[in-house]
């Protein structure tokens, strides 16, 4: 949906799919999380194992945000964001950061997002993105602004410690010039200063590539997200990957502290 289509299209192996139980129907659209997180890792891995280079790994992936953007749209996601460049990542080889930053340049389609009524967001430090990059994203956010139908984010040049420093800063000024008082500051202050304070904490968060841990991700949004992880490779996370982690979501029983007996209750 965002991206253009690629002849990595063509390769993706489609045989390493669950054919034992259909998750698209199974899916409950009455319990589907309104906020999906998803650190889309596997890509460079995905293309290893095919003996390709790791930039067609990444343009595999970006097949599948588009593929996934439609299905999240079709099961009734609201807020979808994508974990897509993160500060550490600065520190990759240059030739891949260069290759990575010309398909994001490529990948944003305006007009996709218009057709489709969803709003384009993108958190993280716009600051260090090439100039030619981030103006287009900051023309598609403006063109998109008043969408409804879904809201995609990006999590772009983004790291969660670097977010939460940025909020910390902030309220800190705020007090020094006595806008607020310390007695104030509390979890919904801090909520409203960070970058995500337009869209509701994730729901569910989804990490592919068989590694188990949040990578600096939305870490003070996760406190009661529900965790999903998959050893499928991102460039393999089709609608029956994202179907199977919602209906695996759906099993589950969200207490935010209380016990099970208060919350059904």
């Amino acid at each position: 949906m965002i991206y253009h289509p690629s002849t990595v299209d063509a390769i993706i192996d489609n045989t390493q799919k669950y054919k034992d139980m259909n998750y698209s129907q199974q899916v409950n659209k009455e319990n589907v999380p309104q906020h999906i997180a998803i650190i889309m890792d596997g890509n460079g891995r995905w293309a290893q194992q095919r003996g390709l280079d790791r930039s067609q790994g990444h343009q595999a992936g970006a097949a599948t945000v588009r593929q996934l953007v439609e299905n999240a749209i079709n099961i009734g996601v609201k807020y979808l964001t994508l974990y897509t460049f993160s500060t550490e990542n600065w520190k990759r080889p240059q030739a891949e950061v260069a290759a990575l930053m010309a398909l994001l340049f490529e990948s944003i389609e305006e007009e996709i997002f218009v057709k489709n009524n969803v709003a384009f967001r993108i958190i993280g430090d716009l600051s260090k993105l090439p100039q030619n990059v981030r103006e287009r994203l900051e023309a598609c956010m403006a063109r998109t602004a008043n969408n409804d139908r879904m809201t995609l984010v990006l999590a772009l040049s983004y790291s969660a410690k670097w977010e939460i420093t940025e909020a910390v800063r902030s309220i800190a000024a705020r007090a020094k010039s006595g806008e607020l008082s310390v007695d104030e500051i509390d979890d919904e202050l801090i909520s409203s200063a960070l970058t995500t304070s337009f869209m509701p904490d994730p729901d569910l968060l989804i990490r592919t590539g068989k590694e188990q841990r949040l990578s600096n991700f939305l870490l003070w949004q996760c406190a009661y997200s529900e965790f999903y992880f998959t050893e499928v490779l991102w460039p393999d996370f089709d609608n029956e990957e994202l179907c199977k982690a919602v209906c695996e979501y759906q099993k589950r029983q969200r207490r935010y502290g209380l016990t099970g007996e208060q919350v059904t209750k």
